[in-house]
Order: structure tokens, then sequence, then C-alpha cells
């Protein structure tokens, strides 16, 4: 009779603890239910998705995209049912093949450097600068232009010449004139070329508003003609005028004076040619 060991003792002994063990996901759902929570309750405080909650708590984990990613939810699942997570990462490491080995810094580093592209010069960009400055440089010339023509308009308003910017020789000093009257002066009226159109306004008799404009529509004046003040415009066929006061206002049209006797407080619009004094 043998008293050696029979088969069944010689049978491998079972590892009690690996058996009685739960699988990852179904420790995080007994500990889930444990706490009091639904998978929906989990789901808003991990941001989980309610799908993937459910499949990780059936120990599939395909839905999570990939080992990295399984292990970040097992994480945070764990956490969010009060459970230390890095024995199921472990557990699950085991099961799957085990954590992959880093990946070296230095070939990282390289393959993710941006490496500066050479570039030649920015032509578009030297051509649109090129045109702002053009753009400019017109702009200027036409507001400096436009800023000449407006003194020499001034002038002529006041029956006065325009004054050269530069001369070579100096300019005598000219007399300040005499306050302007209501009567135009002799020579004025006799000044006045056959050729042109010549309309001067006088307020001897009170304020008045005046607005005179030139064939073209340009302004020459738009303003107030105060008692004792007078104003000669001048164009090559036409003088457009508004009186706001017409009855304060006296008027000479190519040196001889148009009596209209206009009404006080009226507003006329009057049109002079190079034919007239007749009222337009």
């Amino acid at each position: 009779m043998s008293l050696g060991n029979s088969p069944e003792d010689e049978r491998p002994f079972r590892d009690e603890s690996q058996e009685a063990r739960p699988t990852v996901g179904r420790a995080l759902q007994q500990a889930r239910i444990a706490a009091g929570l639904t998978v929906d309750d989990v789901s808003r405080a991990t941001r989980v998705r309610i799908a993937i909650v459910h499949a990780i708590e059936a120990d599939d984990f395909a839905p999570c995209g990939g080992d990295v990613y399984a292990r970040g939810h097992i994480r945070t699942l764990a956490r969010a049912v009060h459970l230390d997570p890095e024995p199921l990462i472990a557990q699950y490491d085991a099961e799957h093949g085990g954590r992959p080995a880093p990946t070296p810094a230095a070939p990282l580093f390289e393959a993710e450097r941006i490496r500066p592209e050479r570039r030649g010069p920015n032509w578009t960009a030297a051509m649109v600068a090129a045109i702002v400055v053009v753009i400019g440089f017109v702009g200027f010339t036409a507001f400096k232009g436009g800023g000449d023509a407006g003194d020499a308009k001034s002038q002529v308003a006041e029956g006065q010449e325009p004054t050269p910017g530069k001369s070579a020789s100096p300019t005598p000093k000219k007399e300040k004139p005499a306050a302007p009257t209501g009567e135009p002066s002799d020579s004025a009226i006799a000044a006045a070329p056959q050729d042109k159109v010549t309309v001067q306004v006088s307020a001897p008799n009170g304020r008045s508003w005046i607005s005179a404009k030139d064939h073209n529509g340009r302004m020459l004046f738009d303003g107030l003609l105060k008692k004792g003040e007078s104003k000669t415009f001048q164009d090559s066929s036409k003088i457009n005028l508004i009186l706001g006061d017409a009855g304060a206002i006296e008027l000479y049209v190519n040196g001889k004076k148009i009596d209209d006797n206009f009404r006080p407080g009226a507003v006329e619009r009057l049109t002079y040619t190079k034919g007239d004094p007749v009222a337009g």
C-alpha cells in the first residue's frame, strides 16, 4: 500500500484571493452602489459619458479609445466613488499587457519642434505700404491745395488780390484799409472788368446773413454781414446770391446800383451775369 500523496493532494492550491477579487469594472460598480450614486450621478460629477461608464463597469474598455484614456477614466471614476485608483490601474495593467514604456524625451522633443521656415521678402506688404504712402501724399497735397484755394476765395470775397507765397524782392507793406462803409468807392465800381460779373454787397442799414456761389456752385461766402460792412464777389459768368434780410442790403452789379426796394426781413435769391444789372 502506497503511503504517498493521492492525486487529489498533488493538485495545485487555489488562490482564494485572486478568485475573490472583483474585476476593475465590478469594483467600480460595487463602490458606486455602496456610495448611493447612480450612473447619471457619476457621469455628471466626472463628465465621463454615461455609455462609457456603463461599458467600464461591464469591463468593456474599447469605448475608451485606448489604454491611456482607459486608465484616465478608471482613475476619475474611482475617485468619484471614493476608491483608491492605483490598485485598480495596476490590476488593469496586469490584465491588459502592462503599462507601455515611456517615449524617450529627446526624440519626441525633436519631432515636435517647429523649425522656422525661411521666407523671402514680403512684396505684397511692401506694395501695400507704398500705396498707403502715395495715397497719404496725394491727400495731404489736396488738403493743402484746398486750404490755399480757401484763402484765395476769402481774399476775393474781401475785394483783395491773393498774396503770393514768396517773392524774390521784398514787397512794400500795404497800409491797413479804412473801415468799410455802406457806399462802394468809385474806384471799385470803375475797376469792374467787362468780361466778368462783379457783385458788391453792402449792409448800410443793418446786418444780414448772405450766401454767395460762383457758376460752378462753389461757395464764395456764407456768413453774417454786419452793419457797415461790404463784400465783393467776382466770377467769369455768374454769381448766385441768397440774402437773409434783403431790406438791409444794397447791391452794385458790374458797377451799377440795383434799385429793387427789398422789404425788411425778406429772403431773396438772386442771380447776376455779365450782362446785368438785371435781377435774376
